[in-house]
């Protein structure tokens, strides 16, 4: 890039834009979090997911998160109660902090409940921390007016734009594969399912609306960042948004996800056109100090220097983050080496069954696992299809049977795994014992290789 064009972008992206944008966006997106987190409270599944279950299955490295008990409603409270802060701008610096490490420990404490939408909101959180989202609707502008400001560097609300763009075009690239596109796998088992859905559920059944489903969902995820990007096709693209999303949430039970998509794609409006919608509302927010002026926030220099360092390498980790799976031989959809946290959505339906054997070194006695005896039927569904959980779950049964006087125990483990209709095939071998295996990045060798071939991304 020569210095004419680095001179451009730089000045582009410290353009003053109003500050409407990113503070409506706060406001949305913590009021949504506020509502999920007395969603999990009502519907029990605090107790369900994170108080109830005798075992966790730990992260790679984050093995020091641990379950907190009847504590972890404490836990709960104060993320809901930072989230509220957060939406409506009160302590927000503080609130924020709080938001972002109350909910991504939570997240951390068993990766049975991995879902991409969670990472995302913690990643965004985490961008948050450092954007001043409180200089304009905010109740730390109603009790410290000297903080107020109309504009804000484009930067700020490009950085959320840009997460959005990233999570977008990966979920679309990963789509780019032949089980998608050519057998319209996995929505061809799925859509079925859901025959019984008022007037559109007997279309469900024919095979080419599974393929109208996948060949839109590639190109909607591909193409959906760029519309939202231009003016004249923004409206039309935030349409589309709302539709997929509910369309989504009616067909499969993915959560909060569409929601949260939805309501994220409001930073892509025009700061100047929410800027106007806000000051028409301001008699009615007299409550909140909605920002009138032409103060402009800036940033100092040391601190600018800092952030910009941060940001670079935070967004070059999201970009190559997702093509880790590179690194690592075997089909990906198979071993999932490297494939949380790649934005690889609604790819694939996996099913497994595990039936783990425990024998004494010494005396050679086997003892056939029941699987329910330690887990939760998400956790054994969760672990039967995929190899980190069952390195996990071995060492699990290691630790239980030499607390009950089982001298080295070893632990073996016959796992049959189908994958997007494919007929069910071995897939570990059984003859290596699992509790003396170690987890890690590496390639796991005692995974057994694909039986078929997926082309693709």
């Amino acid at each position: 890039m020569t210095k004419a064009n680095k001179a451009l972008s730089k000045t582009y992206l410290e353009q003053p834009i109003p500050s409407a944008a990113l503070a409506v966006f706060r406001l949305a997106f913590g009021l949504m979090l506020c509502g999920g987190v007395i969603r999990f409270w009502l519907r029990g599944w605090i107790d369900e997911l994170y108080i109830l279950p005798k075992h966790y299955f730990h992260y790679y490295g984050f093995e020091w998160v641990q379950p907190l008990g009847q504590y972890t409603y404490l836990l709960f409270f104060i993320c809901g109660i930072s989230a509220l802060f957060f939406a409506l701008g009160l302590f927000y610096r503080l609130s924020a902090v709080a938001l972002f490490i109350s909910f991504t420990y939570i997240e951390l404490l068993d990766k049975t409940n991995y879902l991409n939408h969670y990472y995302f909101v913690s990643l965004v959180l985490f961008l948050m921390i450092w954007l001043p989202a409180n200089v304009n609707l905010s109740l730390d502008g109603a009790m410290k007016p000297t903080i107020v400001r109309k504009y804000i560097p484009r930067w700020t609300t490009g950085s959320i734009r840009l997460m959005l763009a990233i999570v977008y075009c990966y979920a679309g690239l990963a789509k780019l594969n032949s089980d998608w596109l050519v057998h319209a796998m996995p929505l061809k088992l799925w859509l079925p399912a859901k025959n019984d859905l008022p007037l559109v559920g007997s279309l469900l059944n024919y095979v080419w609306v599974a393929y109208a489903f996948s060949w839109f969902g590639a190109v909607y995820d591909l193409s959906i960042p760029l519309l939202l990007l231009n003016r004249k096709t923004r409206r039309y693209a935030f349409v589309a948004v709302v539709v997929f999303h509910v369309a989504t949430a009616i067909l499969f039970p993915i959560g909060m996800f569409p929601y949260i998509m939805i309501l994220s794609t409001l930073i892509f409006f025009d700061s100047k056109d929410i800027d106007r919608i806000l000051m028409a509302c301001k008699k009615r927010l007299n409550f909140i100090t909605v920002a009138n002026g032409k103060e402009m926030y800036t940033f100092a220099p040391l601190q600018k220097k800092a952030l910009r360092a941060l940001f670079i390498c935070f967004f070059t980790i999201q970009l190559l983050l997702p093509w880790r799976y590179l690194l690592t031989p075997g089909e990906l959809f198979w071993t999932e080496e490297g494939y949380r946290f790649s934005w690889r959505v609604m790819l694939m339906e996996k099913m497994g069954y595990a039936q783990f054997i425990v024998k004494d070194s010494s005396t050679g006695k086997q003892i056939a696992v029941n699987n329910a005896d330690f887990l939760t039927p998400n956790q054994e569904k969760m672990m039967a299809t995929q190899p980190d959980f069952l390195l996990q779950f071995a060492q699990i049964l290691y630790n239980y049977y030499s607390q009950y006087g089982m001298s080295d125990p070893e632990v073996y483990a016959t796992v049959y795994v189908s994958l997007n209709g494919r007929r069910s095939t071995l897939y570990t071998d059984s003859s290596v014992d699992l509790s003396k295996e170690k987890d890690s990045f590496r390639h796991k060798t005692w995974i057994l290789d694909f039986k078929d071939k997926i082309y693709g991304l």
